[in-house]
Order: C-alpha cells, then sequence, then structure tokens
C-alpha cells in the first residue's frame, strides 16, 4: 500500500476476491414501513444476516488471509467485546491457525459462548474493551503472537469495505447511514464509496454512551472519550476512534448523529417487529440516526447498515419491556390491599374484567412504608394501548384501590 495509513479501490476489490465463497454478499431489502416513517426510499443492509451474525467476518478473514505463513503458525489474539471475536475465531478455525480471544468480563454471555462455539480459546480480562485490549496487546509480547486488531488496521478496513462495494452494485444512495464504534466499518464503506459513489454522505451513528466519533471530528484528530462507556450497544463502546480509521474516513465522513440507549432500543424493537430482522444494539443504531434525522431525508434513496444481530437475550428482554410499556402495551402499577383472603383474588378478576392480562404478579407484606395487615401488589399487565390503560387506571379508582404508577427503571 502507498503509506502505512492509505487504502485504494483495488486493495477493497482485492479483499473481495479473498472473501468470495467465504461471506455471504448481503443484498439490501426494501422496506415499504421505513418508506413512509421516513418519506424517503430506504434500503437495509442486513448484516445480522452475515456469517457469525455481523459484518466483522469480512475485516477479521482479510486480516488472517493476508498474514504471512511464519506469522500464522505463532498463533493469533484479538480483543473484542463479542464480534470480531466471534469472526476471528469462524476465520481461524477454518485456515486452521491458533487463535485467542480476550473479551471484557462484562461481555455478554452469549457473544462468550458463540466465540467459544468457533473451536478457538476465550481468556476474560477487563471490566470494558479497551482493558481487554490491553490485556491481549500484552498476552501477544509474551507469546510471540499476532495481534488482529478489531478496527485499527487496514487489511480489516478493506474487509469491511467490501460491504461499500455491495451497496454500490445494487444502488447509488445519497446517504449511507453506519454505526460507529472503532471506526473501521465507516472508514471501509467511506473508502469504497468515494470512488463509485462520490456524492453519497455517510453520516455515522454513535452511542450516547461512548461518543467517540463526534469527539474525534471535534479535535480533528483520534479521541478517546476519557470516560466508561456506557450502553446497550456494546459494539459501538470502544471509548476511541483508532488512529488508522480516522485517516481512511478523514474528508469523507463529516458528521455524527449521537442516540442514546432508549432510541436505539426503540430501534431494536422497530426491526424486530415491523421488518422481523432482529438485531443487536449497534446492528439497530442506523436506524435510531435515521428516526432522529427524518426532516433531512425526506425524499433521499438511504441505506442503513444493520452492522449485526448478536444480542444478548437478557438485553432483548429489556428493551422489549421499555418498548412496550412506551406504547402502552405494558402496564406495571402498583396497588394497596388490605392483607386478609380473597382480596388478591377480588383485585385480579376486576383486572381481567377489564381484558387485561396479568404478565407477573408481586405480593409484598414486608415493606416498610406498608401498615401491617396491608400489601403492596405489583402488576405487570398486557395491554391493548393507552386508551386501555386510562380505563384500567379508571377501575381502579372507581373500585376505591389506592395505586401508583412506578418509573420505568
Amino acid at each position: 500500500m502507498p503509506s502505512e495509513r492509505s487504502i485504494l479501490p483495488e486493495h477493497i476489490e482485492e479483499a473481495r476476491h479473498r472473501l468470495a465463497g467465504v461471506i455471504k454478499p448481503t443484498p439490501l431489502i426494501r422496506s415499504a414501513t421505513l418508506d413512509r416513517i421516513l418519506d424517503a426510499h430506504v434500503l437495509i443492509k442486513p448484516e445480522n444476516l452475515q456469517k457469525t451474525g455481523s459484518f466483522k467476518i469480512r475485516g477479521a478473514y482479510n486480516r488472517l488471509a493476508t498474514l504471512a505463513d511464519e506469522r500464522k503458525s505463532r498463533g493469533v489474539v484479538a480483543a473484542s467485546a463479542g464480534n470480531h471475536g466471534q469472526a476471528l475465531a469462524y476465520a481461524a478455525t477454518r485456515a486452521r491457525v491458533s487463535a485467542t480471544i480476550v473479551m471484557p468480563a462484562t461481555a455478554a454471555i452469549a457473544k462468550i459462548d458463540a466465540t467459544r462455539s468457533y473451536g478457538q480459546s476465550v481468556v476474560l480480562e477487563g471490566v470494558d474493551y479497551q482493558e481487554a485490549r490491553a490485556a491481549a496487546i500484552k498476552m501477544c509480547t509474551d507469546r510471540g503472537a499476532c495481534f488482529i486488531d478489531a478496527y485499527d488496521d487496514l487489511e480489516v478496513i478493506a474487509g469491511q469495505g467490501t460491504l461499500g462495494l455491495e451497496i454500490a452494485d445494487e444502488v447509488t444512495p445519497d446517504v449511507v447511514i453506519v454505526p460507529v464504534g472503532g471506526g473501521g466499518l465507516i472508514a471501509g464503506i467511506a473508502a469504497a464509496l468515494a470512488t463509485r459513489v462520490p456524492n453519497a454522505e455517510v453520516i455515522g451513528v454513535e452511542a450516547a454512551g461512548s461518543p467517540q466519533l463526534s469527539a474525534s471530528l471535534a479535535a480533528d484528530a483520534p479521541t478517546s472519550i476519557g470516560r466508561p462507556v456506557d450502553t446497550i450497544a456494546d459494539g459501538l463502546a470502544t471509548g476511541r476512534i483508532g488512529a488508522i480509521p480516522f485517516e481512511v474516513m478523514r474528508g469523507r465522513v463529516k458528521r455524527a448523529v449521537t442516540v442514546d440507549d432508549f432510541e436505539i432500543g426503540e430501534a431494536v424493537l422497530l426491526l424486530l417487529e415491523r421488518l422481523k430482522l432482529l438485531a443487536e444494539g449497534a446492528g439497530a443504531a442506523a436506524l435510531a440516526g435515521a428516526l432522529k434525522l427524518k426532516d433531512e431525508l425526506k425524499g433521499k434513496t438511504v441505506v442503513l447498515v444493520v452492522s449485526g444481530g448478536n444480542i444478548d437475550t437478557n438485553v432483548l428482554d429489556r428493551i422489549i419491556g421499555h418498548g412496550l410499556v412506551k406504547v402502552g402495551r405494558l402496564f406495571r402499577v402498583a396497588v394497596d390491599l388490605r392483607d386478609r383472603p380473597g382480596e388478591l383474588g377480588k383485585l385480579v378478576s376486576m383486572v381481567a374484567a377489564t381484558g387485561a392480562n396479568v404478565r407477573a404478579i408481586d405480593h409484598d407484606r414486608t415493606r416498610r412504608d406498608i401498615a401491617i395487615g396491608g400489601a403492596r401488589v405489583m402488576l405487570e399487565l398486557e395491554t391493548r394501548g393507552p386508551s386501555h390503560i386510562e380505563a384500567i387506571r379508571d377501575q381502579l379508582k372507581r373500585n376505591g384501590y389506592a395505586f401508583d404508577v412506578p418509573a420505568l427503571g
């Protein structure tokens, strides 16, 4: 390559050739629902359907394929919150190379188990990605192994850029919206589109709990956020932009959109309910960003990159719960009762008469703020919407129940 931080279209084409038969070229999906919501021509790039469940196999395999045999023989090590680790484990097993994946102890159990399932070693170190990365680099020094960075590597970026080529093969977009963690994916896509679709605007979406892209653009330099990351989108929680990705995207990516966990969760739920696509938090971030940019996107051809689908089931359960509460299909209410036989049954029967279904119930006699002889009952009810919730509240009032609606947490 011309310099250690440059990438040319032919390097991405070479990566596409190496990946032939290894990855699935994911076709763009048209969404009439999103067309209507955003008043735009919306296409989804569903990398959640990719092998190992995310786009990461593109960069990991390309990097491994370009290693000299002598370096492969010493083994490879990577740090990962989950998706890069799964991708490298799969690629290494396919190439008969020994790999060790260092993951933070806080990584999702599903991602840890999935990474192990590809037949390579997993080591848990640190509380976040950067601590796991430091441990992985030390391991490479101790063992003489080769470190395979998740994003700060030209061959990884070239592999991710093949996704951009696939977009350009199918459509001439006005806007491509990409989730951003360390920057490898958006750098590769921006580089791929620079010659194929030079007028396309590439917009990065970051998590509010890990806003390294906006910090880097403001400083015009790759920047760490300088505080602990905190987001349900673990794939975006790198805390810094890589130096090489930033140089590749310089002048090609000029905007960052920041979305919070509630906005990400709503996007996860929208993809699941309306498009039947299961996306992890990072994978849904592009849609969350598009919803925030709705007024700007009107009438444009927009590609949203759904970068992965490896979501932890506990996180998914919380997202669904929050989403159902917000749209009025789940109602949590705390009701005070006299603690005597039949009172709980009367309450449940009254609720059933409204047409609500009891999803969960908690009966507590020992709270310090409840009088002796009383009880606090927490009901979680499946409802039909806001008007149904109002009917339940009215029914509780008419029957003389004291109740409150706890804040969602």
